[in-house]
Order: C-alpha cells, then structure tokens, then sequence
C-alpha cells in the first residue's frame, strides 16, 4: 500500500504561440483544412510534441501527440488514408497549435491535460464529472484527524486512495473508528471539550481531546491504522490478540473486552473488505467491454489487498477507434490526476504499453508497471472485473433504451420536435427572504449531468418575491448563454426548461425570454396538486395557458418528478450551505484589510462585534495586536458619512 503526502498533476508546459493559418468560412472544406495543416507543416521539425487542431472561431477540435510531429501531422493532408471521421474533422480544420516537448512520454502526459481542459469532440473522452475520495490521516496535529478527503492535496498528512466511491471511503473510515478509536471531528471542535463526546461513548473515539488517552498511546493506535491501511492486517490481528490475552491475566476484564469488540469488527470488516487478492499487493485493474457500438471499462482498486471499490466508466467519441486505443486513451486521461498503482492489470495488449508505462512512471516519480495477467489469481481478478464491465454495459444499454423512450414521451408531451438532449430544471430557496439562493440542474439522454449543475447567489431580487428570483436567475444564465454561445454550438442550449411553480413563475420566465429575444425554448411550470402526496398529481403549466395532469402511475410522470426532487435536493443544499456560512460570518468580514488574526484580537478584546463598531479611535487603537493604522481602518468604516 502506497502513502501520498503531496501527490500532484505535472507541471504544466509552456506552449508556443499559435500558428495562425487560414480563416475560411465556418461551412465543413476539405480543402481549406489541408491548406492549413500543409502552412504550418511547413514550420515543424522532427521533435515530439503535441498539436491542437482548431476550427475557424478557435475552438479546439482534435489534441494530439507525436514522436515527430512533421511526420504525425503530415499523416493529414492524405486524404485517401483517412477515415471519414478523420475527414470531417480535417475539413473543419483552419488552424494550428503546436507545442513541443522533451520526450515523446511528455508528450503523452500533455495530450492528457489538453484533453481534460478542452475536451475536444474528435477526442476520446472520459465523462466522468465525480472526483475520487481519499482518506487522508493528518500529520500537523498532536493527535491527528482522519478524515474523507477530495481535491488538490494540500494538507500535511499521509494520502491513501483513490477509492471507487463515497461509500468505499465511509466503510474503511467506520473500520478504523471500530478498529483504532481514531478522531474524526475538526481542530475547532476538538479543542473546545471539556467531556467526551457520543462517539467515545459508543467505542469509536479514544477521546484525546479531554486526556482519555495520552499522545504516546494515540501515536501507537495511528501506527497501528497504517498498517491496516497498508494491509498489514495480520500483524494488527496478533497485536490485538496479545493485548487481549495480557488484559485478561491481569484480571482487567474491561479491557479485555474493549480489544475483543475490536478483534471481532476487524474478523467483519476482513469478511467484507477482502477479496482473493493474495500476493497481488496494490493493483490497478481495467477490463473493457464493448456492446452494440457503446464501450463501458470496469474498473477495481486493491489496495493491500484490501478491496476499496469499483466503478464503471464509458468513454464518449470512441467510434472508429480500436478497443486497444480507446483503453488507452482512457488510462492516460484517468491518471492524469490519479496516482496509480504499482501494478495496472488490463485485459489486452495496449498498442503504446511501454510509452504509456514510461509517462506514468515519470508521472508518479516511481516505477509504474502495466501487465495483462494470463493465469492465478491476477487472472481471476481480471476476469472477475470483465464480468462485471460486462454486465454494467447491458444496464447502462437497459437503461438507456429506457431513457430513450421516456424522452420521447416528454417530446410528445409538451410537443417538442425531437426527444430532449439537455432539460434544465430551476428552482429557488430562502427561509423568510434570507440566504436566497437559485439552482439548476441538467438532464440529458443519459441522465443527470452533474458536472453541469449552477446555483445563483441572488443579488438584485427581493429576496422575499419568488418570482423576482426566478426572474433574476433566468436573466443571468440566458444573458449569459447568449453572449457566449449566441450561435448555439456548444451543445449547452436547452430544449426543455421545467419550472418549480405554477402559472406566476411561468409568467416571469415567459417574460425573461421575450426580453432577451429568446422565443424558441419551450418553458414548463410544474406545480403541485391540489392532493400532492403519494396519491396526488402534478400539475404542468404550458407557455400556451394550457394544464395538463398525467396518470399517477405514468412512467413519464415519474420522471418529471424525479427531475423536480434532483433540484428541490440540490437548492437546499446549496441553501443550507449558504446558511451554515452566514452563522460563523462577522461584521469584521466587511472591514478591507482586516486578516483573521486581527479580527480574533478585536472580537476577543471587545467581545462582539457590536462593540467593535461603537467603539472610539483611542479604544480601538489600545486593543492588542492592532495598530494605529488599522484601528483608524475600522473606525473609518463605521463611521465615514
């Protein structure tokens, strides 16, 4: 098992200005994209480096990587040799971006970050908006915190990860509470008790922070979690068996029973955890399947032999590529951010395995190796995860066709052209006109898009009329839209916008859309019925004054709800998030150049912050740590006129 205390992506290249070359028309030409590729062919050289192929209005279309890049991007202008995919994207073609490199393996590792930062639509792309959790046991404290970590890791402290999901994460961090009585609760929390809290009281804290353990015995328990994190399970199997043992002859029945609760919740968690993983250490493990043009990739994290979750992945623009491609595409996308293990098990030969070894291995500052198991238990585990790609791919197919019909039914519903690509569903929350804030959340044909979700602080409404926020919140996403996207080729417009409310808040948003010239999207309130509950039925309000009501039991209808209750969830989460910020904020928060240091020694020297804005200039400049400078700071933002 592998520690991290600051893994990180590579540092990004510096790019060579862009080669600027034709500027036809946006209309697809073949020839006016091969003109560009030949202008800048004239200027490469035989490095390695990577190309970004882009349309006429600069967006990118294609990011590439090349051993030599005169003889890739060469490969463009024979038309007879490409595929009509390719075609198609050397006919939008106008221009270039060249960027070179080391070593053909820094190449690859460019390719990736481009990738992920432009996302290019003749790219093979990972679509996957979730971030991996980590657990992180924290170094900068006396009695360090284990805690769910995701994002940048910044904080001093050992890393272990990725898992394959929230739930992955919550099970091994109940396991070390059961197992290593570690605290879990914040710095702020801690020093303020002054008697243990509910979890000592169920066995899952040693309650450091009222002295119920001292720092040489809690430093004995965080070593002891390592070790479990490592998977070195049978050393804190006899260690705890000892203990239990010694407890016992020495007639202290309480601890011994203490270390038998432990002994039993390690003996569950090696029946749920643990798979036949043996000898295989940490892994990596990819299997990919491929049903009816859609391919879907397994993918199992093992951890000292520790099972620590899997998760199904399918990549988008994989037509025309090779499976063997597509999987490794994937791969260096999916670590470009993720440590990866030592050892990465895949279910084929890859065509770039020891370039792509090479770049991780650079990546990860450590030996990287990429195998296709061919026999014992490696086999197994990799069959194990084929079955299970396998498996995912026909529900996500199940469910797709299943989608598919239930977007048909909206199109007919609320007359729509086509099926819906992209529903926006919007709905606002305030508690008496406070901490308003407005949310979206996008729907597409293969479900919710979370990496797409908005929420809006209202700024200008009264945040006591719902309408007035609707209002708001509509003007700033389509105002906004059109500036950006006025040409609608992002993919980002919608083709259905539900409402949570009746006829008013359809009224507002009819009249946003007018102002804006915007008279082509297709608004729809949905409000509750007069018997909302189990039995009750929304009520759809349509542009034209039309209502109409669904069958209780119509699938159609339980998707629209399922539509409203993502928003409603996500609103008050936004709301509650709001909220819990408001609580701990301070009018200090207001004053320019006031640091948190300074604010501590106002609200400590004055009490509130009540007090702080009464006071004199001489009071204010006998508080300690404040200087002159700063006290005429604070008395001149309470007191300008």
């Amino acid at each position: 098992m592998e520690r991290m205390s600051g893994y990180g992506p590579p540092e990004r290249f510096n790019e060579e200005a862009a080669t600027f070359t034709i500027r036809g028309s946006d209309a697809p030409d073949l020839q006016a994209g091969v003109a560009a590729i030949r202008n800048v062919l004239k200027t490469l050289s035989l490095k390695p480096g990577v190309y970004r192929m882009q349309d006429a209005k600069g967006e990118v279309l294609y990011v590439g990587k090349a051993r030599a890049l005169k003889n890739r991007v060469g490969n463009y202008v024979q038309i007879e040799r490409l595929s009509k995919r390719i075609q198609r994207m050397v006919s939008q073609t106008r221009s270039m971006t060249i960027v070179t490199t080391n070593n053909e393996a820094e190449a690859l590792l460019l390719e990736a970050q481009l990738i992920k930062r432009y996302r290019p639509p003749y790219n093979v792309l990972l679509r996957d908006d979730k971030s991996f959790p980590f657990i992180l046991l924290r170094a900068d404290h006396d009695f360090p915190r284990v805690q769910k970590h995701r994002g940048a890791r910044k904080a001093k402290g050992d890393y272990y990860g990725p898992f394959a999901s929230a739930g992955s994460v919550n099970n091994t961090l109940n396991a070390l509470q059961k197992l290593f009585l570690l605290r879990s609760c914040t710095d702020g929390f801690f020093k303020t008790r002054d008697r243990p809290c509910l979890l000592y009281q169920i066995k899952r804290c040693s309650a450091p922070c009222v002295g119920r353990i001292d720092t040489p015995g809690y430093a004995e328990l965080v070593s002891d979690a390592k070790k479990f994190l490592a998977g070195k399970t049978t050393d804190v199997q006899a260690k705890l068996g000892a203990q239990m043992q010694a407890a016992a002859e020495n007639m202290d029945f309480e601890l011994a029973a203490v270390l038998r609760d432990r002994l039993k919740a390690l003996t569950f968690i090696q029946g749920t955890q643990f798979i036949n993983a043996e000898g295989v250490g940490d892994a990596d493990i990819f299997a990919l399947a491929c049903l009816e043009g859609v391919i879907g990739i397994q993918a199992f994290f093992i951890r000292g032999g520790q099972n620590w979750g899997h998760r199904s992945f399918f990549p988008s623009h994989t037509a025309e590529v090779s499976e063997e491609e597509v999987l490794q595409l994937f791969l260096m996308q999916f670590y470009e951010e993720v440590p990866p293990a030592r050892t990465i098990f895949v279910d084929r030969d890859l065509p770039e395995a020891a370039l792509l070894m090479e770049a991780l291995s650079e990546q990860a500052k450590r030996k990287v190796e990429i195998t296709v198991p061919q026999r014992g238990t490696r086999r197994r585990l990799l069959d194990q995860a084929s079955r299970n790609a396998k498996e995912a791919l026909e529900r996500r197919l199940a469910e797709s066709t299943t989608q598919s019909k239930l977007n048909r039914e909206v199109a007919d519903l609320f007359e729509l052209a086509e099926p819906p690509e992209r529903i926006e569903v919007y709905d606002n929350s305030h508690i008496q006109g406070t901490n308003a804030v407005g949310a979206m959340v996008v729907a597409g044909p293969e479900g919710f898009r979370k990496g797409q979700y908005r929420k809006f602080n209202i700024k200008q409404a009264a945040t006591d009329d719902d309408f007035a926020m609707m209002r708001e919140v509509l003007t700033r996403r389509f105002a906004r839209a059109l500036e950006e996207d006025p040409d609608r080729d992002s993919g980002e417009w919608p083709d259905l916008v539900l409402l949570d409310g009746g006829r008013g808040q359809l009224n507002a948003a009819k009249a946003v859309l007018e102002d804006l010239g915007i008279e082509d999207v297709c608004l729809v309130g949905v409000a509750k019925g007069p018997h909302h509950g189990r039995e009750g039925r929304e009520v759809f309000h349509l542009m034209d004054g039309r209502e109409l009501t669904l069958p209780v039991n119509a699938p159609v209808l339980f998707y629209l709800q399922r539509l409203r209750d993502e928003v409603h969830r996500y609103v008050i989460g936004a709301h509650r998030a709001k909220r819990a910020k408001a609580i701990g904020a301070s009018p200090l928060d207001e004053v320019p150049g006031i640091g948190p240091a300074r604010k501590k020694a106002l609200l400590m020297h004055f009490g509130t912050g009540r007090a702080v804005r009464n006071a004199s200039l001489e009071d204010l400049q006998k508080a300690p740590g404040v200087s002159a400078s700063v006290a005429q700071t604070v008395y001149d933002f309470y007191h300008a006129h």
